[in-house]
């Protein structure tokens, strides 16, 4: 018997759980380090999506890897979205608007990325930690509220606009 409500398994390159009611932890790396234009850019297409098709307890954009910790909603037929069609497409849009402005021939982003089920809080307080160390403790700010591109839901954290 499974752990969790309607438990599965897909694989692309990298095998995908899903099941209902549940944290994610989402990671992916960059193909290089973004400017700060380029994390706002991502930051924003990754947020538009918040409250509708998943509720996101925290996201930083990083210059070369991006996290998120979040519970996907479910549709009007009370299927819950597929977690990777949000993150693939905003990873999509704002690769477009990028390639755009750099005049790129290749999205700054790798097709895939890692995700994985939190199994319980205190993994979950762990993994919020880590995120929100990120920017610190990749020598980027001294402060995490500081940092433009980690949102905290509930705080007074991230892009203002």
């Amino acid at each position: 018997m499974s752990r969790w409500d309607n438990f599965h398994i897909w694989r692309g390159r990298l095998p995908h759980w899903r099941a209902d009611d549940v944290t994610y932890y989402v990671t992916f790396k960059h193909r290089r380090p973004l400017t700060e234009a380029e994390r706002v850019i991502l930051f924003k297409d990754l947020l538009r999506a918040d409250g509708r098709k998943w509720n996101v307890d925290i996201l930083c954009v990083l210059p070369e890897q991006t996290d998120l910790l979040f519970r996907v909603e479910s549709d009007r037929e009370g299927r819950p979205y597929e977690l990777s069609d949000i993150v693939e497409k905003a990873k999509t849009k704002a690769g477009k608007r990028i390639m755009k402005l750099t005049e790129e021939r290749y999205s700054p982003f790798y097709t895939e990325s890692f995700d994985r089920i939190v199994r319980d809080e205190s993994e979950e307080g762990m993994l919020f930690e880590v995120i929100l160390a990120g920017p610190v403790d990749h020598e980027l700010c001294e402060d995490p509220e500081e940092y433009r591109t980690l949102w905290v839901a509930n705080a007074p954290i991230g892009i203002d606009d």
